[in-house]
């Protein structure tokens, strides 16, 4: 395959660095009472597009303790964290490092957004930005919305190896039509009831019940993404789950 060009990797290189300032607004909930007020979300930044392959061998680069061979146990999970890479430093065709990273662990993405003086976005960050449609901030319960967001999941698989682009209201991308994505509180989904904090998966995480408690049980959508982050630990480096950093 051709090289890329010089303007192509300059681009490549600023690409995730752009952060999108996000207005303080609401929104409700997955899950919750109905007429329960709206959660308040504070103002923040968030990055434009998810952290790419490129992004993250050349933090590989600077950080060797995160490369494949050597990252520690504890921190991902040896048999599939990077395991689409050819080796540590060889992630494959230089075109594919404009593409989202995956197989990152929660450890990882998180030692990622700290380099850059950043963090993963919150539940609640993510969720209230993911309702931007195309040119309203809050489509969450538009009926048109949520049946796109359903076909871009179901066709994610198909669609892999394809950078993603779709835009909201916010200028923000990708949020749909690319992998899963890391954030900060992921694990909140699970109830804790020991001194460990080891406590059991919330019943409503799971399809015979996801219903129970939501606040609007035709968003879908929200369902799966609140299953994918209950499935998951800190350690869990699949190959459809990505990250992007805010600020």
């Amino acid at each position: 395959s051709p090289l890329p060009t010089a303007s192509y990797m300059l681009a490549l290189l600023f690409a995730a660095s752009i952060l999108i300032p996000i207005p303080s607004g609401s929104y409700h909930p997955l899950y919750g009472r109905r007429g329960d007020a709206p959660a308040h979300v504070a103002a923040f930044r968030i990055d434009r597009d998810a952290v790419t392959v490129g992004d993250y061998l050349s933090f590989l680069r600077r950080h060797p303790q995160w490369q494949r061979s050597t990252v520690k146990p504890v921190f991902a999970d040896r048999g599939q964290y990077l395991a689409a890479w050819r080796g540590d430093l060889d992630a494959g065709d230089a075109n594919r490092h404009a593409q989202p990273v995956t197989g990152v662990s929660w450890f990882a993405a998180r030692a990622y957004c700290a380099e850059k003086r950043r963090r993963l976005p919150t539940v609640a960050e993510w969720e209230y930005v993911a309702a931007a449609g195309a040119s309203v901030r809050d489509a969450a319960r538009d009926p048109a919305f949520i049946d796109s967001r359903m076909v871009l999941y179901a066709t994610r698989a198909a669609r892999r190896g394809v950078r993603p682009n779709e835009v909201n209201a916010y200028g923000v991308r990708g949020l749909h039509d690319g992998p899963w994505e890391w954030v900060e509180d992921f694990n909140s989904v699970l109830v804790s009831d020991d001194s460990r904090g080891t406590g059991a998966r919330s019943h409503q995480l799971y399809c015979a019940s996801a219903a129970i408690g939501a606040a609007d049980p035709s968003n879908y959508p929200a369902f799966l993404r609140y299953a994918v982050r209950a499935a998951a630990t800190p350690r869990t480096s699949i190959e459809n789950l990505g990250f992007r950093c805010a600020a």
